[in-house]
């Protein structure tokens, strides 16, 4: 059963909110594994509404250690099959949620794909969007983290990113 995760709350009213990238690093999604379930990762991606000031990276890695985030909601976590259940991910502030305000210090980390940003006006690499081939997507295991982390020399730029994956 795949689900598809965002880095802000579920619209409803509005459009998907984007959140502004950091002067420096910051986790922008993080999902949490509980004690009895892994995921596989099906696909990510993101959008930046403006070329960065300043050179910038985005990251999909696994990490052994949370940031501290806005805790996300069931709700916000949406399952691709209309009459699925909900997900199993942990919710709360060092679980599954976005916009970290505090990073914590990672300790093992797997990097799964890492993209530079380029700096220049009228650039066309504002967008990303991977897909695995079916079922080859990275595992992260149980009590583990994943994280769209990025890090900039600026922080003009605002983002929207997601996260697809399967419970297993």
């Amino acid at each position: 059963m795949s689900f598809t995760v965002w880095n802000g709350p579920a619209p409803t009213t509005a459009a998907q909110v984007s959140v502004a990238v950091a002067n420096g690093v910051k986790t922008m999604l993080q999902l949490s594994t509980p004690a009895d379930m892994q995921i596989r990762l099906v696909g990510w991606g993101y959008s930046l509404d403006v070329a960065p000031a300043g050179i910038g990276e985005v990251e999909l890695l696994g990490a052994d250690v949370a940031a501290t985030v806005t805790a996300h909601v069931s709700g916000g976590i949406i399952n691709d099959d209309p009459n699925g259940a909900a997900t199993r991910l942990t919710l709360g502030t060092s679980a599954t949620g976005y916009t970290a305000t505090v990073e914590g210090t990672i300790g093992t980390s797997r990097v799964f794909d890492a993209q530079k940003v380029p700096v220049a006006a009228g650039s066309t690499d504002l967008n990303y969007d991977w897909l695995w081939p079916y079922q080859s997507g990275p595992i992260i295991a149980v009590s583990k983290f994943l994280r769209v982390r990025t890090t900039f020399t600026a922080t003009a730029p605002t983002m929207l990113c997601y996260v697809r994956f399967d419970q297993l």
